[in-house]
Parts: structure tokens; sequence; C-alpha cells
């Protein structure tokens, strides 16, 4: 694969995904691809990596190997409450913002709603009477006694980290910049005006917390991570599909929360775009959940993502999350229903078959009863599942829903399809966008069990799993670029401002992030740009965000982006509300080589034959290279050492150059 937008790489590559379950890896040495799996360590996360490098046998290769890591470490803060202790400073009458938030009731009919911990308890508040007005002017000046009020307060308080967000930052930092140097080096520090510079203060103040509540564990993981591996370059997948440098994420760690499935979506792009699809569905679907985005040739990027209760403002992959994994837990409510979710199994004890003590059905218990899993080849056959555990595990909850232990099996699957048929409705048909003209991008390593059944629930016709589905949010980690998104609240009409001052917003953006990515080794010459604005019209709460093209242009495909987003237009003024920035590198050219080429044009045929619930004969099983390059059709299973597909009945399967598997759906083939 060799394109104008990539470069080639040198040296030995390692993309490495820590989930909730296993550890995955991808090591690219320039000319092959090899894949690992580990068992996640989530008591410390570094453990399971450094594992897998030993057991990978890269352990010597020293100063020429290059990791790209998706890390949950930030994530797993946020949702545990880990963060650590955190000053917050504020302008006067401004301390309660984090804690009265937008005032929404997350249940509207609940009368008496359980009390909410505020973000920051009321003693890690610290107000100073500085004040910028929404012009830019400068209405309160920075006083020494703010000063020194603030340093005081991180005297006696003896916080780790501490979150300055004044008004209006982000047209005068002045005070914020301030205030940080007056506390020197030895805390860490995270300004509004740096973290997030837009408008809507809330938002803004969440951003600028999170990053420094979660800032110093993720810089203390990292610095660990970099200790065991002294003379190995280390970057970070940032939340947008882009790396950054280790060395530098710590700072930014609000940017890393959806860090593995931005690693995910980077690969799926890139695996649809080899085998000629530029407008994909996505889902992912590990041990613990399930994620689902649209990629329209680029991933799509939104600044009102959420993690937890927290809105997070910054850019992320705009995806659609829920808890409908292999590791999802089945039980019976006390209405007597089938549940499947959101509680997880994890790594430990893991499914029943799993053989660790777990006792509770999963889905890939489920999936292991009705045939669709072979036991000895789990994880290439280092991991042999246990069919009596699964089996007794799912007979006790056939008996408690009166059924048989297979139809229970069934149920367990139809219902976890269910969950995650509606989220691709979500990402899709609630956005004006019809699934029925897109493929389906299914990874992670239960993604190909499920994935006919999901296109056949959106009358979806066409469907890629891409080679190493297993493992392609590490794969995504060696396909990205180095990236930096950046943004700034502008406010005003469009048509008030002119194309110069807009063209000098963007150079001012440019040259913050310039210096970042140099020391990453990108090269002025290099840089990817692209310009965008976030428009609304008068009198709109939200925006929509359209490719900057000059004035006139940028104005006309808003219009056409709200027709087709909300079916209309409407004769209005229109506003210009923030300009954004993203620069980054050429994207790393990776070429494919797989052993048993030969099969791709001929075919090595079935391995073995299994019976699958639901069908009298037999049906074949495939190792991955010898499916040919020829059509077969469903029932089968595709096997490889880090993942299992299901071809169903009606649909047809081949492998292409590759090594993607193309499913189609057979004309007339009923649903």
């Amino acid at each position: 694969m060799n394109d104008e937008s990539s470069s080639p790489l040198s040296g030995v590559f390692l993309g490495v995904d820590t989930g909730g379950t296993f550890t995955d890896f991808v090591v690219f040495d320039g000319r092959t691809v090899r894949i690992h799996k580990v068992l996640s360590t989530p008591a410390d996360p570094a453990r399971a990596i450094l594992q897998g490098i030993n057991e990978l046998g890269l352990d010597g290769h020293g100063a020429h190997l290059y990791i790209v890591h998706g890390s949950t470490v930030a994530t797993n803060a946020v949702l545990e409450g880990k963060g650590v202790r955190t000053l917050y400073v504020a302008n006067r009458g401004f301390k309660d913002v984090l804690t009265l938030g937008r005032q929404a009731r997350r249940h509207l009919y609940q009368l008496e709603p359980a009390a909410v911990i505020p973000p920051v308890p009321g003693d890690l508040c610290v107000e100073v009477g500085a004040r910028i007005g929404a012009n830019g002017a400068q209405i309160t000046a920075l006083t020494a006694d703010d000063v020194s009020a603030v340093r005081a307060a991180v005297a006696r308080l003896r916080p780790e980290a501490v979150a300055i967000n004044l008004l209006f930052s982000f047209l005068d930092a002045r005070h914020e910049q301030t205030l940080a140097a007056a506390l020197g080096d030895d805390i860490f520090i995270s300004r509004a005006s740096e973290v997030l510079p837009e408008y809507r203060e809330y938002e803004r103040g969440i951003a600028t917390w999170l990053n420094a509540w979660i800032g110093p564990v993720m810089a203390r993981y990292l610095a660990h991570l970099q200790a065991e591996l002294p003379h190995v370059s280390l970057a970070v997948m940032q939340s947008t599909g882009g790396t950054m440098d280790a060395r530098q994420a710590g700072r930014h760690a609000v940017r890393l929360l959806l860090s593995g499935p931005a690693g995910g979506l980077a690969g799926a792009r890139h695996m649809a775009a080899l085998s000629g699809q530029r407008r994909v569905l996505s889902f992912d679907m590990g041990g613990t959940s399930t994620d689902v985005a649209l990629i329209d040739g680029e991933l799509q990027l939104t600044s009102e993502g959420h993690i937890g209760p927290y809105p997070v403002a910054v850019p992320m992959v705009d995806m659609h999350t829920i808890g409908a994994g292999g590791g999802s837990i089945a039980s019976v409510d006390a209405g007597g229903m089938l549940q499947v979710g959101p509680a997880s199994a994890g790594a430990s004890p893991g499914p029943a078959c799993y053989g660790q003590g777990g006792t509770q059905v999963t889905v890939t218990d489920a999936n292991l009863v009705l045939g669709r899993l072979l036991p000895d080849r789990f994880l290439g056959g280092r991991m042999v599942l246990d069919v009596a555990q699964a089996h007794g595990a799912v007979a006790l909850l056939a008996e408690q829903l009166a059924m048989t232990v297979h139809q229970a099996a069934l149920g367990v699957v139809q219902l976890a399809n269910e969950h995650m048929a509606r989220a691709l409705r979500v990402i899709s048909v609630q956005r004006g966008a019809d699934p029925r003209t897109m493929a389906l991008v299914c990874f992670g390593g239960a993604g190909g069990l499920h994935v006919c059944a999901l296109a056949d629930a959106l009358e979806m016709r066409q469907a890629i799993v891409p080679l190493h589905s297993g493992v392609l949010s590490a794969l995504g980690m060696l396909v990205a670029p180095p990236a930096r998104e950046l943004s700034l609240t502008v406010g005003g009409l469009l048509s008030a401002t002119t194309e110069a001052r807009i063209e000098d917003l963007m150079l001012s953006l440019r040259r913050q992030a310039q210096p970042e990515l140099a020391s990453e080794g990108v090269r002025e010459s290099e840089l990817q740009v692209r310009s965008s604005l976030d428009l609304r019209y008068q009198g709109q709460t939200y925006c929509l965000n359209v490719p900057w093209q000059g004035l006139n242009d940028s104005a006309t495909l808003f219009h056409e982006l709200h027709r087709r987003r909300y079916g209309h237009d409407l004769d209005l003024p229109v506003e210009l509300v923030n300009v954004r920035l993203r620069l980054s590198g050429h994207r790393p050219s990776i070429r494919f080589h797989h052993e048993a080429d030969d099969a791709l044009v001929t075919g090595a045929g079935p391995a073995a034959y299994t019976q699958l619930h639901g069908h009298t004969r037999p049906v074949p099983v495939y190792e991955r290279n010898a499916v040919p390059s020829s059509e077969i059709s469903g029932p089968l299973l595709v096997t490889e050492p880090v993942a299992t597909t299901l071809v169903e009945s009606g649909w047809r399967c081949r492998r292409d150059t590759q090594g993607n598997l193309l499913l189609r759906r057979e004309s007339g083939a009923v649903r």
C-alpha cells in the first residue's frame, strides 16, 4: 500500500492496545506483520505490555523499537474516580460552576434524586478577583494578594495538581499564565486557556479539571513504562486518532480518554480503504464493551463526548459505546426477563469457559455452546476453552428461563446482537445516514461472530472482516500519524469577519503545535493541514463543523450540512463560533505480507468440519489464509489466532489481496 499521504517505516514498530480483557500486540518490521495477545493486568497495565514484549522476543531491539500505545489508564482513572487531589482556581463567585453544571436531571421524573458528589469539594476551590470581560478587555487586574492566596491554598491543602479556569481566558490568558508561573514547576498545572480555549465555562472547566485530576496518574504510568523500556521510542494514541510522544502526553491526559478505541477506528479506516471502501459503519466488539462509529473517508470527530458522568469537550472520535462484549454477563432479572450486560466478567475470572473460576454465563460461553467457537483453536490454540464449564453455566441459566441449553445460549447471543444493532442505528439512521449504502466493518476479538447478524438487522449487504481484526486497535496505532487538534473560540457573525482574520487565527494555531510535532520528527514540509469552522444559525446553541474554504463556500457547506442533518435550513445569519486546525504528519505505510499467499488464488479448502447449532450437517472450518479469492458460501467458520468469523447462511465470503475477508449477502437471500 502506497499513497501520497504515506511514508515508509524503518526499524521495528509495535502497536499495543490495552483492553479490559486482553492486551493486543502488532509488530511490523518493515516487511511482515506479527500479532500477539496476552491477558491484561488491570492493576498494573505495564506488566502485560512487558510480558508481551518478552514473548515476542523484542527485548533486545532497544533504540530500534518504536512503540505506539493505546492506553486505558486515563479512562479507568476517570471511571473509577481515582484521580489525584486537585485544587480548582476560579473567578470570584464562580467556584461552584463544576458542581452546578448545566443543572440537568439525570432522571427526569425521579422526585428524590440521589445526591451527586461534586467533582471538586468546596474546600479544594479557591477564588481570585481578577476578571477578563466578554470582549477580551481586562475588567479587574490580577493582584499580588490573589496570587498569594492561591499559593497559600496550595501550601495548606497540598494538592497534587491545580486546575485554573478563569472566565474568557481563551480571549486573554494573561491571568492564568501569571498564576501558573507563580506556582512553579513542582506541581502539575492545567490551564483552561491551554487545555480548551473555547467558550462555555462549565465544559471548559470540566476539561481543565479532568486534565489536572488524571494528568499525574497518566504521567506516572508513562514514566514507569518508559523506565522499564529506557531505550525505546514511546508514543501514545490520542482520542482523535493521531499519536503524541509519551514525554508530552502526560500534560494532555484529557486528550487520551478514547486512546484505544481511536486506534481501532484508525485501523478500520485504513483496512477498509485498502478494500476500496471509504464510507463504512464500524463496530469493535471486545471483551467488555462494543464501540460503533461511522467513518466517512476520515474519522469523524466530536466535541460533545462524555466519559462517565462528565462532558468532554476536547475533540475525540465520534463513537457510541455500549456494555456488550464477549465477556458481558447474562442473567435473569426479578421479572424473569433475560438481560445481557453491561456488567462484564473481564479478564479475571473471565467467562466460565476460561476455567479461571468464572461461573456466570457470558456471550463467549453462549457462542461456545452453540458451536461458533472451537475450544482448541482459541488464541491459536494457546488457550483451550472449557466446554463443560460453559455448558454447565448456561444450563443453570436455561433452568431459570425454562428453556433448553441451546435456546438459552441463542437468546443470549440474539439479545447481545439487538443491543449492538440499536447502537449502530444511533450512529447512522438517527443521524440521517442510510446504513444500506455502506459496508459494515467488524473487529475486536468477538466481532466476527456477530457481523452477519448485525448486517442483516440493518439490511446491509456488504461486510468486511479486516486482516488481524482481533487486534485491529493495535494495528491502528501503527497507521496513525502524529497529530494535534487545536481550536479557539472567536464569536460573531460570519459575515462580519474577514478571510484574512480567519487565516491569521489559523496561522496562530499552527505556530502553537508545530514545535511539538517538529520534536517528534515531523518536518514542516510534511505537515498535513486541515482547517475548519464551527458554525450555527444566530440564536442556536449547537454548532456544525464544516471545512474552511473561504467565507462564501464555508457558509454554503453549512447550509447544506444543516439541511442534510435536520431536513431543513434557515434564512438566518450564520454565526462563527470556533476555528479549528488539525496538523498531522504522513500516515505510515504498511504493506501486508502473509503466509500462504497462493491460497488467495486457489484456496486450500476447509481444514475441518464442525457442528453448528441450527444446522443438520457439519459446516466447514477454514483457516483464514485458506479462504480463496473466489467466493464461498456460508454457513462456515473462519479461524485465526485472535478471532473467529461466522459466515452465516445467505452470505458469501472471499479474501482480497490484503487478506481482508469480504462478505456479501446473496441476492434474494431471506433475512
